[in-house]
């Protein structure tokens, strides 16, 4: 026992040994972030951009605990021990908001493509440090793509693993192997509940297939690049841009639109190229609107009637769908703001404010106030101004 303990401790500090940290990047949000009550994962990330521009993006945001750029130093950007908004919607276990409990490490590079020698080595040292740290299993050092879930969208009919395929080279055998872990997820625990459906079975196939099935996806780049073709859509290409400003759509007849100019994405013909131009890993979700963005069946899919999906009318009153009849649903008026895989928090008072109602959460773009019959974003409220019995819906 002694002899196997002693070199534990010397892979330890052989690991510890090589890691180079610079707090060159050192989040501003740090002081704001609250300090998590428990930490039972390790949730890896590819930042899908250089360093010269991811560095920046998550240090104003605070959106990991450290960052590793391709010369193999470890950037610390938000205190291990507190949360940072690295996860957005996820679940993992039955347990959603993994910010709450898990450390985010992005590696600067593509889900597609592989890390280089030093980023490797920083990236084995960091890993075995927090597992030491924290007493984590290898099998719960996970990619965001494990834990990444998308609420319904048009192509979507129920919450959804596979918003995300960030970072799922960290659950190939030949990749956890350099990194010594020893043990890997063999299942999906909330699709296998029910809690979620598979939405991308590719990734499902790269996290969570045999051996031989993974190798076979070991290039790690899925059929049908980056253009519309059959059982191949926007949302496979684009994800959550997919109707964003910045992405655009060149049409077979070299004519151009951006996301938020078609109407109907089910009719965009195939052959149209997808150029995705958003640099953020974690869209700030909104709410969409009865008459403008589809029935409410087009917005919130089979969840229309599930308690997490909040309608807000248009002369300020709220309900959750499972308030609601069949037939109330069908008459939703126009103009209906409906957020789907939220959670309903309130109200508020002198004795329970906003952050006791959903921690430091309560400033994001995507939690919203219900002041004055209007939903007001969380980084747009004046907390100061925010009156007693106002309702707050967040992100469950």
């Amino acid at each position: 026992m002694r002899i196997a303990f002693l070199i534990a401790m010397l892979f330890i500090q052989s690991a510890l040994a090589v890691i180079r940290f610079d707090n060159g990047f050192y989040s501003p949000r740090n002081r704001d972030r609250a300090v998590r009550k428990a930490t039972s994962l390790i949730v890896l990330h590819t930042t899908e951009a250089p360093s010269s521009s991811a560095l920046r993006k998550l240090r104003d945001m605070g959106e990991c605990h450290y960052c590793i750029d391709e010369r193999g130093i470890v950037y610390r950007i938000i205190d291990h021990r507190r949360e940072a908004y690295h996860a957005g919607r996820s679940m993992w276990n039955g347990r959603a908001n993994v910010d709450s409990f898990a450390v985010g490490i992005e590696v600067c590079g593509y889900h597609n493509k592989p890390l280089n020698a030093a980023q490797y080595s920083a990236l084995l040292a960091l890993v075995g440090e927090l597992k030491h740290i924290y007493k984590i299993a290898d099998h719960n050092v996970l990619a965001h793509s494990h834990v990444a879930y998308g609420a319904p969208n048009k192509w979507h009919k129920r919450s959804h693993r596979g918003r995300k395929r960030c970072g799922m080279m960290f659950a190939l055998p030949s990749v956890r192997a350099r990194l010594n872990l020893k043990s890997r997820p063999l299942a999906d625990p909330d699709v296998r509940a029910g809690r979620l459906v598979v939405g991308d079975a590719y990734l499902a196939k790269v996290l969570y297939g045999s051996v031989p099935q993974q190798q076979a996806v070991a290039k790690l780049s899925a059929p049908g690049g980056n253009v519309i073709a059959q059982g191949r859509s926007a949302w496979d290409i684009a994800r959550e841009a997919y109707n964003k400003s910045d992405t655009i759509y060149i049409f077979p007849d070299g004519t151009q639109k951006r996301g938020h100019q078609i109407p109907d994405f089910r009719k965009v013909l195939a052959g149209t190229r997808v150029v995705v131009n958003s640099k953020e890993d974690n869209l700030p979700e909104t709410y969409q609107t009865i008459g403008v963005n589809g029935k409410a069946q087009d917005i919130a899919g089979e969840e229309v009637m599930a308690a997490s999906t909040v309608y807000v009318f248009p002369d300020g009153k709220y309900m959750r769908g499972s308030q609601l009849s069949a037939a109330a649903v069908l008459k939703l008026p126009y103009g209906t703001k409906v957020l789907t895989g939220y959670a309903v928090g309130g109200p508020i008072t002198a004795k329970r404010p906003a952050t006791e109602i959903c921690g430091n959460r309560w400033r994001s773009a995507d939690t919203f106030f219900l002041i004055a019959g209007v939903l007001v974003p969380g980084d747009k409220v004046d907390d100061s101004k925010i009156p007693a019995g106002t309702m707050v819906f967040f992100k469950s």
